[in-house]
Parts: structure tokens; C-alpha cells; sequence
């Protein structure tokens, strides 16, 4: 763990009451909408395109801010992973993962070393991002979120352009950082399976404007893995989520 990871700060409980958000053309995509995450909980969205998912996410991250409302994260730490990499071609896969420290005026070569080591990338860490394959540059975006020591972890389908193997990897790998860490997480994905192997609790939502059509815990035991695909308990959840989601008539 990175320097100072023993005395690390809670996780937050993330509340939304009454958010609404309208678009300056008059567009509403929340109305209202109250959600409430447990500290330490990692909770995925799902839903159809559109619908309102990432616009919930960047409130949750400070990105945007509500028409009306409250959002309140207390005094989370906040990392964002985006569904792109977006790194930086000039710079080193390390000099990558620092970059929210150097931003900070901070240099802390350990916490750099020990985000990489967590998802491993250690001999990789001089290496330019296109020597790297997708999977792993993404890899590179979750060391890069984790680095500053987040206590709120927003993750915005970062694996959607991820083939079927390698997302299968990044999803145990992402299960075991989130367990060891604690953090408080929200996850937006289409995978419904991601869904429910990486997260405590699932809803499904509507819209916009966006609405919750199901809020369902997930009980299984954490971190997930590939083998739990054959749980029939998951292919419970997911097939209850599909049914909520309406997923088998066109959009």
C-alpha cells in the first residue's frame, strides 16, 4: 500500500436528495431522483443508452453540477475512470500513473510503485502506452485513480472497448482491489454480468427523466471471479435484471 495507507480515510456514504438535472436546452434527465450508497459499498447502474447513467456519475463526481438538490459525498476523495485510457503518449506508463500527484505539486515514487504492483504493471513502468495492449492500458487508468489514495471511486464503463478475455481478467482484478481497499464505488456498465460480479448492489434505472426500476443487493461472497458466471445465483440476478430492464423488446 502506498505510503500512509494505514492511516487512510474512511470511505464516504454518498447521498443524492431530490437531485434534478436539466440540460440548457430544457432536457430533464433527473427529476427528483434519491439514492443512497453505504460507506464502503460498491453499487453498479445499469440501464439503456441514454437513460441518464453517466450524468448521475459525473454529479456523483463533481463533474457537473445539479439543477437542483443535494449531492453530498462529505469530504471524499474522488477518482474517476473513464471509459477511454486517455493517457498520455508522451509520457512513461509511471509517469501516467503520477500524474494526479504531480498535478498536486506532490512526488511520491511509493505510492506511484504500489499502484502499479496492484494491478500488475510493475516491469512495465518505463514503457510508452502504445507498447501496451488495451487491457493493459486501462490498467494503467485504474493505477492512475487509485494513486492519490480515493475514498470514492466513479468508473464509467471502463471496460466496454476491452475484448471478452481480457475484460474477464480486469474484472477479477478490479473485484480483489475493490475488496482490499474498501472504497466507496459507483460503476456504470451495459454488462450485466460485470454488474453483478463486481458489485454489493445493482440498480437498474430508466429515463430519462431517470428513475429507479430496480434495486437489487447482490449477497453473493466477494471478490467475484470467472468461475462465479456459473453460479446459478448469478444467472438468477442477471436474468431479474433483463426482466426489469425489459431487455428483450427493442428500445
Amino acid at each position: 500500500m502506498p505510503e500512509g495507507a494505514s492511516e487512510a480515510a474512511p470511505a464516504p456514504r454518498v447521498r443524492l436528495d431530490a437531485v434534478r438535472f436539466v440540460w440548457p436546452s430544457g432536457e430533464e434527465i433527473l427529476s427528483g431522483l434519491s439514492l443512497e450508497l453505504a460507506p464502503g459499498q460498491v453499487v453498479a447502474l445499469v440501464g439503456r443508452s441514454g437513460c441518464g447513467k453517466s450524468t448521475l456519475l459525473r454529479l456523483a463526481a463533481g463533474l457537473s453540477t445539479p439543477t437542483g438538490g443535494v449531492v453530498d459525498v462529505g469530504d471524499a476523495r474522488r477518482a474517476f475512470v473513464f471509459q477511454r485510457p486517455n493517457l498520455l503518449p508522451w509520457r512513461t506508463v509511471a509517469e501516467n500513473v503520477a500524474l494526479p500527484l504531480t498535478l498536486m505539486g506532490e512526488h511520491d515514487p511509493a505510492a506511484v510503485a504500489s499502484a502499479l504492483a496492484q494491478v500488475g504493471l510493475t516491469d512495465a513502468a518505463h514503457k510508452l502506452p502504445q507498447a501496451l495492449s488495451g487491457g493493459m492500458q486501462m490498467r494503467v487508468s485504474i493505477a492512475r485513480a487509485l494513486v492519490s489514495q480515493p475514498t470514492l471511486l466513479l468508473l464509467d464503463e471502463p471496460f466496454s472497448a476491452i475484448d471478452a478475455l481480457t475484460r474477464a481478467r480486469l474484472h477479477s482484478e478490479l473485484g480483489q482491489i475493490l475488496d482490499e481497499r474498501g472504497l466507496t464505488t459507483l460503476l456504470v456498465t451495459h454488462d450485466l454480468h460485470e454488474a453483478v460480479l463486481l458489485a454489493d448492489r445493482v440498480i437498474a434505472l430508466a429515463g430519462p427523466p431517470l428513475r429507479v426500476l430496480l434495486d437489487v443487493p447482490v449477497s453473493l461472497p466477494a471478490p467475484r471471479g470467472r468461475r462465479d458466471l456459473y453460479d446459478p445465483r448469478v444467472g438468477a440476478l442477471v436474468h431479474q435484471l433483463r426482466a426489469a430492464l425489459d431487455l428483450d423488446t427493442p428500445p
